[in-house]
């Protein structure tokens, strides 16, 4: 097993793991008690059913059909959600070893080098995450070159339950959106980006995560949050804010989306590595990216980089204790 990389501060203590470069636990002390407050992988060395705690490349969630059109020429990436890809495909970023360039205390610095036509996608891609440990929390910065243009939307999949058990039910969320993205029964944007106000996606002010599902009505309701929210703003800006009685998350970020999954989809079939049952509603991915399926929508904000550009994207998760 590859050793986890840890970094510890008064307040927090972090493990990353090198597969996936995952966030595999995230302790913060509680009065006189560490609390974990993401869910870990059964294996630091293996991906699991909900890509728990990894970093996401090269396109963060679904592409439809498993294909796109760049400068008029057609890519066809590996699918892993028939007929679409899912979080970069079956090898994507997620499923393999990141280099550790960097470690201190409170910085690790970690690369890859994904080869041109990678999961079907053009060009090289040279990324780099660094997480850094500070005082009110922990960041990630993702940078990537490529040398031929593509598309790319990197970051990381963290499930959050502040409560260190249970589920999500009795969270606060809040999202600074007012806007989000539609989807088919695949999942798939469709096209149509759609104003939250009086539907089951406005979270402008906090709500609690399980009276919101319990009062949902909406011929687009599904039955579960799992979907792309127009964050308003730009830069990096305060995109979500997830509450208990003794903890405060907030999700900063210079993403132009954020994907909120609230774990319906779980169905209990295996324990993270401290022993918690994943069942429904376990925790909540918060999920900071460029639209799903942007690589087909021209009305979305455009995913593409080309040789010359750095695309460069900051997570900030600061905790306040309350």
């Amino acid at each position: 097993m590859a050793d986890l990389v840890v970094l510890q501060n008064p307040r927090f203590l972090v493990e990353i793991a090198p597969y996936g470069a995952a966030l595999h636990s995230f302790q913060v002390l509680v009065g006189a008690k560490w609390r974990n407050i993401v869910l870990t992988r059964p294996d630091p060395d293996a991906d699991v059913d909900g890509f728990l705690g990894a970093s996401i490349g090269r396109y963060a969630n679904r592409i439809a059909g498993a294909k796109f059109v760049l400068d008029g020429q057609e890519f066809h990436i590996a699918v892993n959600e028939p007929p679409n890809v899912l979080h970069g495909g079956p090898g994507g970023f997620h499923a393999v070893t990141w280099d550790l360039a960097e470690h201190t205390s409170t910085t690790a610095v970690f690369t890859h080098t994904s080869p041109a036509g990678d999961q079907g996608f053009p060009g090289e891609v040279r990324a780099q995450i660094r997480y850094e440990l500070f005082d009110d929390g922990l960041s990630a910065t993702f940078t990537a070159t490529t040398d031929a243009p593509t598309v790319l939307s990197l970051t990381n999949h963290a499930y959050f339950n502040l409560a260190g058990a249970g589920t999500n039910a009795g969270h606060l969320l809040q999202i600074n959106a007012s806007a989000f993205t539609p989807v088919d029964a695949a999942g798939i944007p469709t096209g149509v980006i759609r104003p939250v106000a009086g539907t089951p996606w406005d979270f402008r002010q906090p709500r609690l995560l399980g009276e919101a599902r319990a009062q949902a009505a909406d011929p687009d309701w599904r039955g579960n949050y799992d979907h792309n929210f127009c964050v308003d703003g730009a830069g990096l800006r305060e995109q979500v804010v997830l509450r208990v009685d003794d903890l405060e998350l907030t999700v900063s970020s210079d993403a132009p989306g954020v994907q909120i999954y609230d774990g319906g989809y779980f169905t209990g079939e295996y324990e993270t590595a401290d022993g918690r049952p994943v069942v429904q509603y376990a925790a909540l991915a918060i999920e900071p990216q460029q639209y799903p399926d942007a690589p087909n929508q021209a009305a979305f904000p455009s995913p593409a980089v080309r040789p010359g550009e750095t695309y460069r994207h900051t997570i900030l998760w600061t905790i306040k204790n309350r």
